[in-house]
């Protein structure tokens, strides 16, 4: 495995953590919505993420306003379009076939960290933004 890919599990792993752990305590102790607690550990994950993969996975020094406001509205937009796929997944693993909520999250984040993978390296971090 490459320094990139290594980094990136080791980031998608505490970027992961700070989902649950926030879905955990919104929902589990809070009773929080678990769409509500989805969408608020969706957000505070994805601001860690955005950092953590600009700064250390994809090693991006963009510095000036323009490329890291496309990167981060890039970031959003893909991470958008992965939380949709955590909140239906959620959704059909919760309400469909009674998973319990935890369990449906750490399931959904399966995909969602794969999926996150592909378009920050392909489409949010590439070096067209320079």
């Amino acid at each position: 495995m490459n320094k990139e890919v290594v980094l990136y599990l080791f980031f998608g792993i505490l970027t992961t953590f700070i989902n649950i752990l926030s879905f955990w305590v919104l929902n589990g102790l809070f009773g929080v919505d678990y769409k509500i607690a989805t969408t608020l550990a969706w957000f505070l994950s994805v601001i860690f993420a955005f950092i953590t993969n600009k700064k250390y996975v994809f090693n991006r020094k963009s510095s000036g306003g323009q490329s890291v406001r496309k990167e981060l509205i890039s970031f959003f937009f893909f991470r958008g379009l992965s939380y949709i796929l955590d909140l239906a997944g959620m959704v059909l693993l919760v309400e469909v076939i009674h998973v319990d909520s935890t369990i449906a999250k750490i399931i959904t984040n399966i995909f969602v960290v794969i999926a996150n993978y592909f378009a920050s390296k392909y489409a949010v971090f590439k070096k067209s933004y320079e």
